[in-house]
Parts: C-alpha cells; structure tokens; sequence
C-alpha cells in the first residue's frame, strides 16, 4: 500500500465484496459505506449487540529510542512520559498556531516503544512530521502490512473473551498482546463508537482468518462507515476535517478534557510543544469559539457547513458534524459556534435549504459512552 493517486485496497476488501458491502473511495482507500442490513440497522446493532470495523486504513506507526517518550510529548500537549506500560492515551498533533494537525492514539508498549495509531488521510503527512521533527533522535516504522479491525458493542467483550480470556483483564484504554487461534494480536480496549470495545491490530496474512473467526459469533456482523459515523456522532466524538482542523485549537474544539494537567500552566512540564502559548493563554483566559451538541427541532436533519444564527439573523457558527441519530431517532449536529452564544439565552436557528430550524445547545455526548473502566 504505496503513497500514490491509486485507490487502494485493504485486506478484507474481498470479504466485504463478499458481503454485498457498498464501496466508495474514501482516504486514498476503496471502503465499505454500507452492507444489505442498511446503514441504521447497522448502527443499532452495534449498540445492541456487536460490530466488526474494517479500520484498517488507519495509520499503525511504531516510534521506538531510549528519549521516545519525552520525544513524543515534545509534539502533543498531552503528558506521554508518565504513560504506564500498556496503557493508551487520546493525543493531539498540534502547530506553530496551535491548530490541530491530527488527533490520535497512543500506546506504550514499554521497552522505550510507542505505538500510534492516526487517522486515514493524515497518516503520511503526520509520518513526515515526525520525521523531520523526531527522526534524528528515534527510529520510526509506519507499517502498511498491518490490518485493523475495530469489534464494538454491549456484546464485544463477550465474544472476545470467548477467544482470548486474558481480555477479560482489560479496562478501558488499556493494551495487550494475545494469541487467538494461533494469530498473534494487539488489542487496546477503546474504540471510536462510544460502545465498549477494542481494536485489534493484526498482520495482514492472518486478518482475513481473523475476521472469520469473530464473524462466526451470531452476535457479530460487518459495519460499515456510515454507521461508523453516526455512531461517533451520537457520541460526541470529534472527527477530523470536521470538529478538528488545522486554524483551531483544541481548546476552540472543546477538548480541554485531552490537555493534561502536567502540561499546561503551572504544571511540572508547562507547555514545551507546537503553539504552547496560544494553547496556554486559551485555556486560562477563554477562546472565541466552541464545540457544542445541537438539538434540532423537528426531523430535518441539519447536516455540515449549515449556518447558525442568532435571532437577529448574525451568524454565529456552522455546522461541522449534522445527521441523523437511530438511538435517538431525531436529528443531532455537532457546530462551532462563538463562545459567548453558547451560554446565552439567545434562541438559535440553523439554515436549511433557506430556511430556519430552531435548534436546542445541548451538553454532549448525546448518547451515553458505555467504556468498561472496571
């Protein structure tokens, strides 16, 4: 799987084919959107019971050297250096302004090992920024002979545990490397659905054996991204290019929860990364704008870019995340609006096709996380 303008192919492409998936280009990669059971039906069964991602376009990258901690933490304003040996923690790639250049996973596999897991689109773009900014002190490896599978649901941890008891040990954002089968896997207990579950790295020589083996469970089926979304919708989850971009800040995107304690001012390792002190200065004196969940009235669904104003017809936001949530069954949207509106009385009204939805801030996730902490 090269750097190029082909569309490529993951190793279960043949097993989705199979499955009468819907495939569209997404990410440089031929991707299943849907399979027969239908984008909602899908989504519900991955609250109810369990389903399996192809994930596998996501970057596997493995950053190793005697300073790869301290490295690392150089680029993210998240505390790397106290991560515990088989612990994962949510990261975020920032620059020179601040903004987010991509979100991520980060595990520690001890022995002065990392591995990062970054999303699709940004994957060779964050590989080259490691490079140039990490390369002379740590060795890298992005590993395109690696596949993904994310297994999500109320009834993941069942069907796991069933083929590898040891996951039974696993909390929330927590490693392990297990054998299923005789196939040598990775699996961190976290996921991108709100819904406990994991997400197993796998050689791509054994992934389709792999995927057979959980499909056989009567409790597992094939998800495809469009339910993929939802559900991250429905959850609260920020999704890159959308709630995440290059101008805004993780504080302008809401996510002061992922900023660590240790980094920020005051702290025992203040800043010391890419736009610390936009950063800094964000968290302790405000920023202009926010994330926030919207409720729009009636069933309409408010979908992305869709502009919000105030009741004197101002713009105030947009839209950066809008559908329709099954678990709800109404209309849900994620939008960037100016601070100041988000704890006003102001009435607020989203634009749809020339004409104004009232719409309700709402505290996210709209649907409960559901992650085994233990």
């Amino acid at each position: 799987m090269s750097v190029g303008s082909e569309i490529r192919k993951t190793p279960f492409h043949q097993m989705h084919v199979d499955a009468g998936a819907k495939m569209v280009p997404f990410a440089g990669y031929e991707m299943p959107v849907s399979y027969p059971l239908g984008i909602k039906k899908e989504h519900t069964h991955t609250r109810e019971r369990a389903g399996l991602f192809d994930v596998s376009h996501m970057g596997q990258i493995r950053l190793s050297g005697e300073q790869v901690m301290a490295a690392l933490e150089s680029l993210v304003p998240v505390d790397i250096i106290d991560l515990p040996k088989m612990k994962t923690r949510y990261a975020l790639f920032t620059n020179e302004n601040g903004g987010v250049l991509d979100d991520l996973m980060v595990t520690n596999l001890g022995d002065n090992s990392l591995f990062l897991v970054v999303n699709a689109a940004c994957k060779y773009a964050d590989f080259k920024h490691l490079q140039d900014h990490l390369g002379s002190s740590c060795e890298l490896e992005l590993d395109d002979d690696l596949a993904l599978l994310a297994l999500q649901g109320p009834k993941a941890a069942k069907v796991l545990s069933g083929l590898a008891p040891a996951v039974n040990e696993m909390t929330f954002m927590t490693a392990k490397q297990v054998m299923i089968n005789d196939i040598s896997c990775f699996i961190t207990r976290s996921g991108y659905t709100g819904e406990d579950g994991f997400e197993i790295s796998v050689s791509s020589q054994d992934a389709e054996n792999l995927a057979d083996i959980l499909l056989s469970s009567d409790e597992v089926d094939w998800i495809g991204l469009g339910a993929r979304d939802s559900l991250r919708l429905e959850a609260g989850l920020s999704l890159y290019g959308h709630e995440l971009d290059t101008s805004h800040s993780p504080v302008e995107s809401s996510l002061n929860w992922a900023l660590s304690k240790v980094r920020r001012l005051g702290g025992e390792r203040e800043g010391n990364y890419l736009g610390d002190k936009i950063i800094l200065n964000q968290l302790q004196h405000g920023s202009d704008t926010k994330v926030v969940g919207l409720l729009p009235e009636g069933r309409m669904p408010v979908r992305d870019g869709a502009i919000i104003q105030d009741e004197n017809g101002n713009q105030i936001g947009y839209v950066t995340s809008g559908g329709f949530g099954p678990t709800l069954n109404k209309p849900i949207s994620i939008a960037r609006l100016e601070t100041k509106y988000t704890n006003s009385q102001s009435k607020l009204f989203a634009l749809v096709r020339e004409k104004k939805i009232a719409v309700e801030i709402i505290k996210l996730p709209f649907v409960k996380h559901n992650y085994y902490r233990g």
